[in-house]
């Protein structure tokens, strides 16, 4: 039915009936909204709590409805004579005393920072096959680079001792280079004094004989 206000249609739905229903704060509600989705209508259910209720039952009339979503509030204001609504549906009343509800939200964010206080932060989760096949990866590669490292440290490790080795020794090559043999020492002597030793020891020798 049309409703016409001195020859103005205000709403192609029944303004009566939604008047009458007395949608008030503290309401259970369910509203089935039209939804324009690729060319079709589809009916959209949002049920939940009716905080506040405005303007009465004038033409301008609209009430917000809240909801929990998957922990998240959500809130929606419908005009009371919208023709995208197509039914309006009070599953249960409440009596409060206040006509806006509006304090639900701080009480409710209250109610969650208190919940976050008694919660415990832990990080469990499932693997897939593909993190499970990375993780490996890495681990392999990691593995690899460390046995790679290892063997770059001994083999730094033995060829410094090879070079100390090879150090050693060519000073020990140098010290006999540099020291004379016995047949360099005696090309080196004069022969008068070899010859005067000699003379002497036979006559050392002579004395003591003849002493004995």
């Amino acid at each position: 039915m049309n409703t016409t206000l001195t020859g103005i249609v205000i709403s192609p739905v029944n303004m009566t009936e939604r008047k009458d229903l007395g949608i008030r704060a503290g309401d259970t509600v369910r509203v089935h909204q039209k939804i324009q989705d690729k060319g079709k209508t589809r009916i959209q259910i949002f049920e939940g709590v009716v905080l506040a209720r405005k303007h009465g039952g004038e033409p301008g009339a609209t009430f917000t409805v809240r909801k929990v979503a998957s922990g998240v509030g959500v809130e929606k204001i419908y005009p009371l004579y919208s023709p995208n609504i197509d039914k309006i549906e009070i599953v249960k009343r409440a009596k409060v005393r206040r006509a806006k509800l509006y304090y639900i939200r701080d009480k409710v964010a209250r109610e969650i920072k208190r919940q976050m206080r008694r919660m415990n932060l832990v990080s469990l989760s499932t693997t897939s096959e593909i993190e499970e096949a990375a993780r490996m990866e890495m681990e392999a590669k990691a593995a690899a680079e460390a046995e790679a490292k290892i063997a770059q440290e001994l083999e730094v490790k033995a060829q410094a001792e090879k070079d100390a080795a090879d150090a050693e020794l060519t000073k020990a090559e140098a010290e006999v280079v540099e020291a004379p043999s016995e047949a360099e020492v005696a090309e080196a002597t004069p022969e008068g004094e070899v010859a005067g030793e000699t003379t002497k020891e036979v006559t050392e020798t002579t004395e003591e004989k003849k002493e004995a």
